[in-house]
This record gives C-alpha cells, sequence and structure tokens, in this order.
C-alpha cells in the first residue's frame, strides 16, 4: 500500500499537470475541411510560438462550436464574420454585405454580448454557393441563380448534394430558394453529414444517387478540376463570409501576443 506521503505527492503532481492542462489554450473548429485546416494553423502557429494548446479541432458543426465557446469549453476557433447576421438575428442588415462593415459589426456585436473578441479575419470569401455539372449549365444555358431559380421551378431536373447545415440554415439554401424563387423537394435533396463540401463535390462529379450540384464554397479549390460550375449569386443573396480567429477575451488578455502572431497569417489567405 502506497504512504500517505506518496499519496500526497502524487496529489500534488496530479494537481500541477491539472493545472497545466487548464492553462492550455483549447483550439477548435467547425467539422469541415476548411474548418479543420483552419483550426490546424492556429494550432501550429500557437505551438511554434510556446503556447500550449489543448486539440479540439473538427469537433461539429457551427451550432455545437458556437455553444462550446459561449461556454467557455473552448477557446479559439476559426469562424466566418457573415454567420454573425444569424447569431444575432440581424440578417436584414446590409452590413453583412459589405467586408468591413461586416468583420465591424460581428466583432461588436460578439464583444458586447459574450466577451469574444474578433482578431484579422482573411481577405478571402467563403460564401455558400451552388455549383453544377457543366453540361447541365452549358445545355441549358445556366449561368446565374436567377437561371437556376427558373429552372428548377419549370421542372428542370436537379439533384442536389449538400450538407444538413445548408439545407437546413436560414443563411443558406432556404434564403435561396425564398430570392430566386424556387423549391427543391426532398428526393432533389442529397443530405451528407457534417459540411464537408469535398463530399458534396466528389456526389455531383460522380453522379452519386443522380447528383449534378453540389453546395460549395466560394475558396473550393476543387470546383472546376471536378466539371463544376458556380451559378453567380447575382442577387446577392449571400452576406460576406470571411473567415477570422475569435477568442475568448480572458484567453487573449492571458495570451496578448495571439492576436500579432495570427493576423499576418490570415493575411495571406485569399484565392
Amino acid at each position: 500500500m502506497f504512504s500517505v506521503k506518496v499519496l500526497a505527492s502524487a496529489a500534488l503532481a496530479l494537481g500541477i499537470t491539472m493545472a497545466s492542462a487548464s492553462a492550455q489554450v483549447v483550439v477548435s473548429s467547425k467539422i469541415d475541411t476548411e474548418g479543420g485546416v483552419l483550426g490546424n494553423i492556429i494550432q501550429l502557429v500557437l505551438n511554434a510560438n510556446d503556447i500550449k494548446t489543448t486539440d479540439r479541432i473538427q469537433l461539429g458543426g457551427t451550432p455545437v462550436v458556437r455553444k462550446a465557446i459561449t461556454a467557455g469549453e473552448i477557446d479559439i476557433y476559426p469562424e466566418y464574420t457573415g454567420n454573425a447576421a444569424f447569431f444575432f438575428e440581424k440578417a436584414d442588415d446590409p452590413a453583412w454585405k459589405d467586408a468591413a462593415k461586416a468583420y465591424e459589426t460581428a466583432k461588436k456585436l460578439d464583444y458586447d454580448a459574450n466577451k469574444i473578441v474578433w482578431l484579422s479575419p482573411a481577405p478571402a470569401n467563403n460564401t455558400w454557393a451552388i455549383a453544377l455539372r457543366k453540361e447541365v449549365a452549358d445545355t441549358n444555358k445556366l449561368a446565374t441563380l436567377s437561371d437556376f431559380g427558373k429552372y428548377v421551378a419549370g421542372g428542370g431536373q436537379v439533384v442536389l448534394a449538400a450538407s444538413a447545415e445548408f439545407v437546413n440554415s436560414a443563411a443558406a439554401l432556404p434564403a435561396f430558394q425564398t430570392t430566386y424563387g424556387f423549391k427543391l423537394k426532398p428526393e432533389q435533396l442529397i443530405t451528407l453529414s457534417g459540411g464537408d463540401t469535398a463530399a458534396t463535390i466528389a456526389a455531383a462529379a460522380n453522379q452519386t444517387s443522380g447528383a449534378n450540384a453540389a453546395m460549395v464554397y466560394g475558396t473550393d479549390g476543387g470546383i472546376a478540376p471536378s466539371g463544376l460550375v458556380v451559378l453567380e449569386d447575382d442577387k446577392g443573396v449571400q452576406p460576406v463570409y470571411q473567415p477570422a480567429p475569435i477568442i475568448r477575451e480572458s484567453v487573449l488578455k492571458e495570451h496578448p501576443e495571439i492576436e500579432t502572431l495570427l493576423k499576418p497569417v490570415f493575411a495571406k489567405l485569399d484565392l
């Protein structure tokens, strides 16, 4: 049997270990591929500068990660400026269509409500979009979402591969359908788990279950090589979605250098 002294020493050591772990910056991200990449970038930068981290990258969809940071379960993750329009139920504000205004609005709202700080965003705009197989677009002369809306409403054959978030979020497919006057039936939707556009692009490229359209992000590099074309959002439905690290203020106060370290890295993320 261990002596009281040994147990006390072990308890003390465990306490030190736990204190050390609790002081680590908990880095997270959404479950999709781009979210994972951005989360890993944040973690690599912090680790390279002797800031200890805990990995909770690709934790889940937007609601999961958002709940985690507001509850203090995670400390930092990459978010998109346009999503703040829906976090705070201010989707009708025209500021979200302007990159600078969208960032400043998101920054103020989240800080005032949650003491979450939005750090400098990347210049890339990762807005949601719909892409079609090129032969479908060419044959039917579909270049814009207005064209697409008329095509679908007129009985055009479309099967869209998308994430559950894209299908259900008021900011995504429902917004496109309302603005462009079309409605996809359940049998015209292939809903994939997570938000991975690599999977939706592959489904349309390979015509999986008849898919000929895909949910994509504006920053996806696999669209053209997969034989897809993005339909122009000619009525400007989508807000600007610039990725930015967001961090709890208390953690930033402990590690103020994080802002300076991440700013030049995210500044290089462009198309």
